[in-house]
């Protein structure tokens, strides 16, 4: 084998690496940025240290910049929990919702979204659910023996990203006391009955900046940090092996100078790829529909990367799916400079059980859209929509304002440099996830159509 064939060899396996390993590090800058410094009640973390294993809210709708997590929605107030069952098992409590829609997905550290609580797994009474670590073998309390009430965790950290459905300002107060209604605590405590008396948050140390750059030392720093807290499965545990090669998984050993320049190259090279890459497939129509993720990615790498980079937080596509528009049914791309039209005949919106919306963000900063309405998104839910003299309903994402009455009703505005769509669809029904159920089209207006 020739130098140069050692050194291609090296940087390919370096940049299978940073594709392996791109969700630990985002994992990794999610909990750092996320994870509170004070509990709700106002309890201050040490200097330096975060607190995990609770509950903090959002307690307003997110708007153009307010959110630290990329393509956020603004359909439902977010409920956020880094767990580290290091200690051993938690007990997570829900309230109520009386049937309104809510979620908890649980990702692991790796990003797959394994586990859910909410109406299409456990229904929408109060319930408690038992997470135990890894490996955990005791025996289960009375109670959470029954299905889905034992959740098992693949890693020892996992993050919770919770949803609950707003249905517009009025219905925050609301919203806010079942958020109050969601708690957490280690196992002894609940069995105890302290839990609703003494949370016991734990204290942490995140260990990272979210906002460094990704230079080859930081990425394998954090990485190897992660992989120590959170091994990999058994299933690849091989190939990880073989990521020592070039610094990661290595032990935490420091990078000589060929795994620095291997790692870097490789991160120059796979993030933008990453950035760039199509995530799903195209439809004539302009909509890319996603590949169906269920509980975890699998061994697909690539996919998993990209969606940790743009996407972090997806659920599971019976959850929800995500179908997305960066192009109009030509293939230009969208842009605040133009004027577009999406109609769904009668009888044709988005078939799903729970409800589905249309949110514009910047082609740039993956952010929500500062816009003079307040508008970020568009759906089953909105008021005051137009509906057309057959029953369809037209759509109009510009960024000016349109000139008609009826129009300006449906109007989603846009910046006026490039964005792309997200349509979220929960609980989506059989037709959206098998693919017989077309999105309309994206139509460009020339200057002679009104809108």
């Amino acid at each position: 084998m020739t130098a140069t064939t050692t050194a291609a060899a090296q940087q390919a396996l370096a940049e299978q690496a940073v594709t392996w390993a791109y969700p630990l590090y985002e994992m990794r800058r999610m909990r750092a940025a996320t994870s509170p410094r004070r509990t709700e009640a106002g309890q201050a973390a040490p200097e330096g240290m975060r607190w995990c294993n609770l509950f903090t809210h959002a307690r307003q709708l997110l708007r153009a910049g307010t959110s630290r997590v990329v393509t956020p929605n603004n359909d439902t107030l977010y409920t956020n929990a880094w767990l580290d069952l290091g200690a051993g098992p938690l007990v997570i409590d829900v309230p109520d919702t009386a049937g309104r829609y809510y979620v908890l997905g649980l990702l692991d550290f790796y990003t797959n979204p394994f586990a859910h609580i909410g109406p299409r797994l456990t229904g929408t009474q109060a319930r408690s659910f038992l997470v135990t670590p890894p490996g955990w073998s005791g025996a289960l309390p009375a109670g959470f023996d029954v299905p889905g009430a034992h959740i098992q965790a693949p890693t020892r950290w996992l993050w919770v990203i919770g949803r609950i459905l707003v249905d517009g300002p009025g219905d925050l107060a609301a919203v806010h006391a079942l958020q109050d209604g969601f708690s957490m605590a280690p196992l002894a405590d609940w069995l105890a009955g302290q839990a609703a008396v003494a949370p016991a948050p734990r204290a942490f140390a995140p260990d990272c900046d979210p906002q460094a750059p990704a230079t080859a030392a930081h990425f394998a720093a954090q990485v190897n940090a992660a992989l120590r807290e959170n091994p990999p499965p058994a299933a690849q545990r091989e190939l990880v092996e073989r990521f020592a090669a070039v610094g990661l998984g290595n032990g935490g050993t420091e990078l000589d100078d060929a795994q620095v320049r291997a790692l870097q190259q490789a991160l120059d090279a796979v993030l933008p790829r990453l950035r760039s890459a199509q995530y799903g497939a195209s439809q004539a129509s302009g909509w890319i529909v996603p590949p169906l993720v269920m509980d975890s990615f699998g061994d697909d790498y690539a996919t998993r990367a990209q969606v940790a980079l743009k996407y972090i937080g997806m659920l599971d596509g019976r959850e929800a799916i995500y179908p997305m528009a960066w192009t109009d049914a030509r293939g230009q791309p969208l842009d605040g400079g133009a004027r577009y039209r999406l109609r769904f005949a009668p009888g044709a919106l988005p078939p799903v059980d729970a409800f589905w919306s249309i949110t514009l963000y910047d082609a740039r900063s993956y952010m929500l859209v500062d816009n003079p309405l307040d508008r970020y998104a568009i759906g089953d839910r909105s008021t005051g929509m137009q509906h057309d003299a057959d029953g369809g309903l037209t759509l109009h994402i510009q960024h000016a304002a349109p000139h008609s009455e009826a129009a300006r009703a449906n109007w989603l505005p846009a910046p006026e440099g490039r964005f792309y769509l997200c349509l979220r669809a929960y609980l989506p029904r059989t037709d959206m996830l098998n693919g017989r159920y077309a999105l309309p089209p994206l139509q460009r207006l020339n200057d002679e159509q009104e809108s």
